[in-house]
């Protein structure tokens, strides 16, 4: 790929654009270019869909830890931290669309990383991507492996349980273009909606005893364990690493702000309602995921009413680590945009590898939180926040008037520089603390070994 972008363009980032097309010459430049003729047509998204699909993918399991943040540092300092990360989130949102649009080029957090840092920018954080959505993926085959287990009793070995869930989470992410899921993730989004409006009234028809004084406004604790109230809701919001894919298979690449409003709104004011209601009725000891904490045929109502979610969710993850490599090997070529055996083949084998990576970390890491933790702090901490404040950083400096324009844009310099030092203090931080506890968890024999039945 071409290490340039539009400079007879304005730039989206610092400058009003067109809010009904996309900036002249995108659709030439775009990975997928001008697709009249393609027998596989992947510019089909209208913003509501690609909502949707933000929705479906972000709003799943990390929001079940977040009762369980509210318990480490109590009701208001967590709604504080929910809220704030979630308008952090909208604002990072704009900066990365924002950059998508001057850079037509990028369609993943790879090509954004060769333009800021060549060669070695796309590789790292090529392979952050993929190793993040891995990730992701593993933790929707450990919620799913959670419900399953819950709904029949835990009666079966829990790998057996994450082998079972693996089978539609795979088959549902093979569709090569996202049209073809963004239809099953409207199922998700009311699916996982529908389960969280019964855990909050299983939550509210059987609370704890004494449940008026059992919750805290804010609560004293030491930093290891308070940190984790800061990767739940970090993890919870994350869905920027699939932005630029996203935006990539959009008729309008301009209504992509529309979308990313639709989601954090959505998600900030639910998470809120959600976090608050669960734990104030289900005490400091609510578990994560905090469906677990309900009574029993709540916990198995909601837990198999938001299966779909989890499998979907999961889907698009996988799909979205598949999607990155199919574009790399075949950028260009027409394996991309016809049936070929050739494309269908490493786009098939693709899907298994990934599927079959986070299957293997789900079943190795069989901690909820500890997943959670690290996810958040070594990935969902740049791409959701840190690295965005690049983008503007970069977009001003080559083309805005390098130092000047920063000294001009001054505010927007100091907040772009704060994004990076925020990003890169949850991931350090985050990390030491996630580690920490899993060599304690260990060492206590608080969970059972590595692909074990326990």
């Amino acid at each position: 790929m071409a290490k340039k972008s539009f400079k007879d363009l304005s730039s989206p980032s610092l400058e009003a654009d067109d809010p009904n097309a996309a900036p002249l010459g995108y659709h030439d430049a775009d990975v997928f270019g001008r697709e009249e003729d393609h027998q596989i047509q992947y510019k089909t998204l209208s913003w509501p869909l690609v909502a949707v699909l933000m929705i479906a993918e972000i709003v799943s399991n990390g929001m079940l830890s977040l009762p369980s943040s509210l318990a480490v540092v109590g009701l208001v300092p967590g709604l504080v931290l929910i809220i704030f990360l979630g308008m952090f989130a909208l604002f990072t949102s704009w900066l990365l669309i924002q950059f998508k649009l001057r850079h037509p080029e990028v369609h993943n957090m790879g090509d954004a990383g060769y333009i800021l840092a060549g060669p070695i920018g796309r590789e790292v954080l090529a392979f952050g991507t993929v190793v993040f959505a891995v990730f992701a993926t593993g933790g929707q085959l450990l919620a799913g492996q959670i419900a399953l287990g819950v709904l029949s009793s835990n009666k079966l070995c829990l790998m057996l349980y994450t082998g079972i869930f693996a089978i539609p989470t795979l088959l549902f992410a093979m569709p090569r273009t996202l049209d073809r899921l963004s239809w099953l993730s409207v199922v998700s989004v009311v699916c996982i909606i529908v389960a969280s409006v019964v855990a909050m009234v299983g939550a509210g028809l059987h609370p704890v005893d004494g449940w008026r004084d059992q919750y805290s406004v804010a609560a004293k604790t030491d930093f290891v364990t308070a940190f984790i109230s800061i990767t739940n809701p970090v993890f919870a919001y994350a869905g920027h690493f699939m932005f630029f894919i996203l935006i990539s298979e959009m008729r309008r690449p301009n209504d992509a702000m529309k979308a990313a409003y639709t989601l954090q709104i959505s998600a900030t004011t639910f998470y809120a309602l959600f976090a608050a209601i669960t734990y104030i009725y289900l005490g400091p000891d609510v578990a994560s995921p905090s469906f677990t904490s309900l009574p029993l045929k709540w916990s198995k109502a909601a837990y198999a009413i938001a299966m779909p979610n989890f499998v979907m969710a999961g889907s698009l993850y996988s799909h979205t680590a598949a999607k990155l490599l199919f574009i790399r090997f075949f950028r260009r070529s027409r394996h991309l945009h016809e049936h070929t055996v050739v494309g269908w083949s490493v786009w098939i084998f693709l899907i298994v590898l990934m599927n079959a990576a986070a299957f293997v970390l789900a079943i190795g890491v069989p901690i909820f939180n500890y997943l959670i933790g690290i996810a958040a702090s070594l990935f969902a901490s740049w791409y959701t926040y840190g690295i965005a404040g690049a983008f503007w950083l970069y977009d001003s400096w080559v083309y805005k008037g390098r130092l000047e324009a920063w000294k001009r844009m001054w505010v927007m310099c100091g907040v772009s520089w704060l994004t990076l030092v925020a990003g890169a203090f949850i991931c350090v931080a985050g990390m030491y603390v996630t580690i920490k506890q899993i060599v304690d968890a260990y060492a206590t024999g608080e969970v059972s070994e590595p692909f074990s039945c326990g």
